[in-house]
């Protein structure tokens, strides 16, 4: 089992007793914050459920109905559990209204602010995990998982908060207060992971960063190429996709060229990590003193090797 799998297998199982411990307090006690808070690990349970299974997929090689791998898996599992996380928030927003209209005193007030530190504590150290390893993998269903938790660190700490005033003021309406407090931070969080997770299902271009990589290095070589152009760019799943063309004085060798390209890819794959590079090569259809000079260049170069 890789370790995608293994640290996504560890959100199912920390969720999973989170929700336990925290629908029970909240029952117990009658906080809508609590409640609510077990109902958001519960979609974060359903998340990394996703996720699960989505680094499972995504990880399978290409094959010949899918040539391009399935690393979009991982996309529609991230834009899936966003979508579970707006349906949360709604819900936890509707029952905090119905709470303000018909306030209840919320009991209990010491375990519910000791169980809320406790699942902060846990979703800390969880999401750091699947943060380091959705970092190294590049893994948008493991950075979507962990952001879930992130999240749920904060809230959980928020309703900790809130239950620690309630018990200092006794003003029991700032329980369902705090509970849409958390709804609107969850709301946010959602609409950051799904553009996130659903810009690469359009195939939108590469980071501005990683555009002025790929530039860079194509320039490095500058001195025995004529032109390049056309350049594209995407992602699916971890997998960058880079394409271009690339213009050769038109007395250069095809192997000449050739050799060139290779060595443009494989600085590419080193700058950029799980990239895949191809390159169209094409012939300059001017022969004039620059082409002359380039050429002459790349066969200095070699000499020099």
């Amino acid at each position: 089992m890789n370790e995608k799998t293994k640290v996504a297998r560890l959100s199912i199982l920390s969720n999973s007793s989170l929700i336990i411990m925290k629908l029970f307090v909240g029952v117990f006690t009658g906080s809508v914050s609590i409640v609510s808070e077990a109902i958001h690990s519960t979609m974060d349970l359903v998340a990394a459920i996703i996720a699960y299974f989505s680094v499972k997929i995504s990880n399978k090689p290409a094959d010949e109905d899918h040539p391009y791998g399935h690393g979009k898996v991982e996309n529609i599992s991230g834009v899936i559990e966003a979508l579970l996380i707006f349906v949360a928030s709604v819900w936890i927003i509707v029952e905090a209204i119905k709470k303000l209209l018909h306030p209840e005193a919320v009991e209990s007030i010491g375990i519910g602010f000791i169980v809320m530190f406790i699942s902060a504590a846990i979703n800390y150290f969880v999401s750091n995990k699947l943060y380091k390893v959705a970092k190294q993998e590049d893994s948008i269903a493991l950075e979507a998982d962990a952001l879930h938790l992130k999240a749920d660190v904060y809230t959980s700490l928020g309703v900790g908060v809130g239950l620690l005033l309630i018990w200092i003021t006794k003003l029991h309406f700032l329980d369902p207060v705090v509970a849409i407090i958390v709804a609107i931070f969850i709301l946010k969080e959602a609409f950051d992971l799904l553009k996130t997770a659903f810009n690469p299902l359009l195939d939108v271009k590469l980071s501005d960063s990683e555009i002025s990589i790929i530039e860079s290095t194509i320039s490095k070589f500058k001195s025995v190429y004529c032109d390049f152009h056309d350049l594209r760019t995407r992602k699916s799943g971890n997998i960058k996709y880079i394409d271009l063309h690339l213009v050769f004085p038109e007395n250069m060798s095809i192997k000449a060229a050739h050799d060139i390209c290779d060595k443009i890819e494989d600085e590419l794959e080193t700058s950029l990590r799980n990239t895949e590079v191809l390159i169209h090569l094409e012939s300059c259809t001017h022969q004039c003193l620059v082409c002359e000079h380039k050429e002459n260049n790349h066969i200095k170069q070699k000499s020099q090797e």
